[in-house]
């Protein structure tokens, strides 16, 4: 077919379509006083504004900017980070960066998680005694091995290493750290292997049985126990749960540190 009407050349566009702010906010569902902020900031300014009144106007092209700024926001970035990009810093860089971080937020919330699993699990609810992941700094201890008959007998053991650790000179650190690590793996009712340890300013010369460690920093599961020491079952059930259950191994000997005990207190409760 053939075109007898002549049509004129398309125009050329030279420049883009100018949207006042409050049209512009519309447009991207956000406020006047959102765009505002942004411009204090120096993320994104407007395309013109008109010096008799001071108006603000955009173009469709800022769109772009402000889409990436709201995902930006969305992804926990905050407008520091924000701005940075936008004046050219390696967008890569910064988006492994932040991925770190939320990857470490989603470790602890996954930790908190646990946690309230743990009570959660339990046929009564009780928030007294939580499992906590704690960092238990270098100590030097002084330190006395035992096999003893059953667990009574320490009561008779601690007395005779504290007249060791007086006669060694020992000054005991503070805040006091008394402990006992269980030598063999499982549970045992007698013929138990015990190291019995208290944390000391300094190692002094071995006196007798006594000896002298320095244990380094670790990483432990702790429970606080409170009540009779029939029940001590019961709290160790729930610490290797949590450790079974959130990937953690063990990793070194038990530890039981004494707070109270029938040394000082007259109702086991």
């Amino acid at each position: 077919m053939e075109m007898k009407q002549e049509h004129p050349p398309c125009e050329t566009k030279t420049s883009e379509t100018l949207y006042k702010i409050g049209m512009f906010a519309a447009m991207n569902h956000v406020t006047v006083k959102t765009l505002r902020f942004y411009e204090e900031q120096g993320l994104l300014l407007p395309a013109y504004i008109q010096p008799e009144n001071g108006y603000r106007y955009y173009t469709l092209s800022q769109m772009a900017v402000i889409h990436q700024i709201t995902a930006l926001k969305t992804a926990g970035f905050t407008l520091e980070e924000i701005a940075r990009i936008n004046s050219g810093a390696d967008e890569e860089a910064v988006l492994l960066k932040k991925k770190a971080e939320l990857l470490e937020k989603i470790s602890d919330l996954t930790r908190q998680i646990a946690v309230v699993d743990s009570y959660l699990s339990r046929k009564k609810i009780g928030l007294s005694n939580p499992v906590l992941i704690k960092t238990i700094p270098e100590t030097t201890v002084a330190a006395m091995k035992a096999r003893i008959e059953s667990y009574d007998c320490l009561f008779d053991d601690m007395p005779k290493m504290g007249k060791l650790m007086e006669k060694a000179g020992c000054i005991c650190a503070l805040p006091e750290y008394c402990f006992t690590n269980y030598l063999e793996p499982g549970y045992k009712d007698e013929d138990i292997l015990v190291e019995l340890c208290e944390s000391v300013e300094e190692a002094r010369e071995e006196t007798g049985r006594l000896y002298f460690r320095t244990l380094p920093e670790i990483q432990a599961a702790c429970i606080f126990h409170k009540g009779s020491y029939r029940t001590l079952s019961e709290s160790y059930e729930t610490v290797l749960k949590y450790i079974e259950e959130n990937g953690y191994e063990i990793a070194g000997e038990i530890r039981e540190s004494y707070i109270d005990g029938i040394w000082n207190k007259d109702d086991e409760s």
